[in-house]
């Protein structure tokens, strides 16, 4: 039995190649038609050989071979050592790596914006800094909202005011305004001259490493 199977890449490794991709969206279509759904199910419980497979699926020998043609393109069946038909189970696991790395590129955008809302929800209750992260990279995240929420972009606030302003976020909590001010001046949240400050039309390095 002829054991190659065209177009079969050795491996998945990018998603984002077309032939990834075009399996993919072909397995729905390749399993959309009877006989070869029939034809891998026989495979699946254990037919081994072309006549076992007509057999189980209640399929002709050429319905069969056209069948079994078409799964070994798409690499859901290949031949073991012995030569007997079997469901290629890491070409499954590949298909599924590859499917979520598209998946999740193509959804990185909403998926930051998810995390940086679970992050800032643990570290901020009812308006007010419970504790900032440990960790530096949410402790950005965390920062970020708190400048966002507090100051309009190019308007200039008095030390005074702004001290005014974080104390409501560090009410019963384990931060002070001072430090508070000190960490939004240095990750460019505030900007300050003399005894004035204001937050940047856009706030910078915020975002998630």
């Amino acid at each position: 039995m002829d054991n190659e199977q065209p177009g079969r890449p050795d491996r998945l490794t990018d998603a984002s190649e077309p032939s990834v991709l075009t399996l993919l969206s072909g397995l729905s279509d390749l399993f959309a038609e009877e006989n070869r759904l029939r034809a891998f199910a026989a495979v699946a419980l254990g037919a081994g050989g072309d006549a076992q497979v007509a057999e189980a699926a209640g399929l002709s020998s050429k319905e069969t071979a056209a069948a079994l043609r078409r799964l070994r393109e798409h690499g859901v069946v290949t031949s073991a050592d012995g030569g007997a038909l079997v469901v290629a189970h890491d070409r499954f696991s590949e298909l599924a790596r590859a499917g979520r790395q598209a998946v999740e590129a193509a959804g990185g955008a909403d998926a930051g914006e998810d995390r940086a809302g679970v992050i800032v929800r643990t570290f901020v209750k009812d308006g007010k800094l419970v504790r900032l992260p440990a960790r530096w990279t949410r402790k950005k995240v965390v920062l970020r909202h708190i400048a966002e929420q507090t100051f309009t972009p190019g308007v200039e606030y008095p030390e005074r005011t702004v001290d005014e302003k974080l104390r409501v976020w560090c009410q019963d909590g384990d931060v002070d305004h001072v430090t508070l001010r000190r960490h939004l001046v240095d990750l460019d949240h505030l900007r300050r001259s003399g005894g004035t400050y204001w937050r940047p039309a856009e706030s910078a390095r915020a975002g998630i490493a």
